[in-house]
């Protein structure tokens, strides 16, 4: 091959960051790294494409996957061949991923992939940048299906939000409100006998780190013994590093894991520490997904961006990761989003949070939730849009049209000119109001948090211990809790008042709060009767789901 003829790769353009001043080219001998995500094997003609198995609930071993659905050696080995020839190596092959990660100087990755690499200013820092498109050899255009991490600026961000101690149009009273997640965990009713133990909990963490002594010193106030089990995993050079700061992504580390530990204390914590880039997210993802050591059983994940900010590529790509979790059995939580119905972006129009818009993501808006005793005494949606302190993400995608599981939910179209169909989201949803906020310990500091950076963990926490009481995983959750959970009305405490700005609460699911916040004991008892069977080769499902298109606009 001569690698001589170069096509264009279809939704890998890119514009600078809002904001952000084109200052100097890339330096040319810095030594940089790119995931390359190539095609699933190409199997027989009988082979059942991941589509069909994810639809009808079929379930498969991380080394089935592989086997089945990861990447064919013979094209691992003609990338690295193209690679090679523009002095780029190998430094890690994820078959079952099927990602490459190649290292080499900038002018190479330059040259190889025909984009010009530049140093970006923006008033957050500066990155290293290209815009326009990625291109690649003809030979390759049917193997390689994406490119991550020429581009290096920061994909997503944390979503939680700190509790103010004096909040306009609210009392001083009303503004120190915050529980620990214990307790609103009884008030959500949490199955009681189990605490999550067999189970292994991923969460995906973009920066900061977590102190063990903070960890300590926050489950013996709770009385909570053992600690619970905590480990850090590295993605592409990041690891666990405390800033300091609980300004900053600290508090989203801790946050996390003081809310997985206080709902399912036996379970094991497993924390993936990736770079807030595009590569580094989508790694981090592939790599929890694919980890056979830990073998997380779920994923939280509360970082994320407005779909608009993201290549059609990338969304593409972070799809099949979240599809692969489906289809080894791994729930994926992933917070809705703390900017309403616009999700912060600025252009008159209504956008969703992603990765929580994936059809294969259970996405976690957020209420404002009050507690009498150990019971609910009032819940809203939670919108404190007009003192700036946000409100849940919510409403329609402008990329995934919706899933056939999410037909008779009632999803509006968009309120865009597009009118779009999208999948509807938030799925379900948890106290997030900083105001009803929780209780945490991080940087040696105790101190409330909310958004709804805390209800894909807690969440996560909730489905763990619905493992343990079934003995198995449940997870690819959406096409049960809407065909056969949600419509019931007991497993969940519908939210119909409130708006997060151009959507409102309704009775049954709706586009603020989903189906609402949980009722644990009568969730489970529900999925008790529809759960999917963890069997490869269970009985086919009778509502197969179409496959995503995207319609994504750049």
């Amino acid at each position: 091959m001569d690698f001589k003829n170069y096509v264009k790769i279809p939704g890998s353009e890119r514009k600078p960051m809002k904001g952000a001043t084109k200052t100097a080219a890339a330096d040319p001998n810095e030594v940089m790294q790119a995931t390359i995500v190539l095609r699933p094997r190409q199997s027989s003609a009988n082979a059942e494409p991941l589509e069909a198995l994810v639809a009808r609930g079929g379930r498969l071993t991380r080394e089935e996957y592989q086997a089945r659905y990861g990447a064919d050696p013979a094209d691992v080995q003609t990338v690295l061949k193209f690679a090679s020839s523009f002095g780029l190596a190998l430094t890690k092959v994820d078959m079952g991923a099927r990602t490459l990660t190649l290292t080499g100087k900038t002018s190479n990755f330059s040259k190889a992939f025909q984009v010009e690499l530049a140093k970006y200013e923006h008033s957050g820092g500066s990155y290293r940048g290209r815009t326009g498109a990625i291109s690649i050899p003809q030979e390759l255009s049917d193997i390689i299906r994406s490119v991550h991490g020429l581009d290096n600026r920061p994909q997503a961000k944390p979503h939680f939000r700190l509790a103010k101690n004096t909040k306009k149009a609210r009392t001083a009273a009303a503004a120190a409100t915050s529980y620990t997640a214990v307790q609103v965990a009884k008030a959500y009713n949490f199955p009681t006998g189990a605490n999550g133990k067999g189970e292994t909990v991923g969460i995906i963490e973009l920066g900061g780190g977590y102190n063990q002594s903070d960890l300590s010193t926050y489950f013996s106030n709770l009385n909570i013994s053992p600690v619970p089990s905590v480990v850090a995993v590295s993605v592409d050079g990041g690891t666990n590093s405390p800033t300091g700061d609980p300004n900053g992504p600290d508090t989203e580390v801790m946050l996390d894991i003081e809310v997985v530990g206080s709902v399912a204390s036996g379970a094991n914590i497993a924390v993936y520490f990736a770079p807030n880039t595009d590569a580094g997210f989508l790694d981090a993802i592939n790599q929890a997904v694919n980890d056979t050591v830990n073998k997380p059983s779920i994923l939280s994940i509360s970082w994320g961006g407005p779909e608009s900010s993201w290549t059609a590529q990338s969304l593409q790509s972070f799809n099949s990761a979240l599809q692969s979790a489906a289809a080894v059995g791994v729930s994926v939580c992933v917070a809705a989003g703390d900017d309403g119905s616009t999700d912060g972006v600025t252009d008159g129009e209504d956008h969703v949070d992603f990765p929580a818009s994936s059809p294969y993501a259970l996405a976690c808006g957020g209420t404002t939730l009050k507690i009498s005793g150990s019971t609910i005494s009032s819940e809203v949606v939670w919108n404190d849009l007009s003192s700036n302190d946000g409100a849940t993400g919510g409403g329609v995608s402008g990329t995934f049209p919706i899933p056939t599981w999410q037909a008779n939910a009632n999803v509006p179209p968009s309120t865009n000119p597009s009118g779009f169909a999208g999948r509807g989201m938030p799925d379900v949803a948890g106290d997030a109001d900083p105001a009803t906020g929780y209780q945490i310990e991080a940087d040696g500091q105790s101190f409330a948090v909310g958004g709804t950076s805390a209800v894909a963990p807690l969440w996560a926490g909730l489905i763990a211990l619905f493992n343990q009481s079934q003995g198995k995983s449940l997870g690819y959750l959406n096409p049960t809790l809407y065909q056969n959970v949600g419509e019931s009305g007991a497993a969940f405490h519908d939210i119909t008042s409130g708006n997060n700005g151009d959507y409102k609460a309704a009775v049954g699911w709706d586009p603020c709060t989903g189906w609402g916040s949980p009722n644990g004991a009568a969730l489970l008892t529900a999925l008790s009767g529809s759960a999917p069977s963890p069997d490869p080769t269970p009985t086919p499902n009778p509502k197969p789901k179409p496959k995503p298109t995207h319609k994504h606009k750049h």
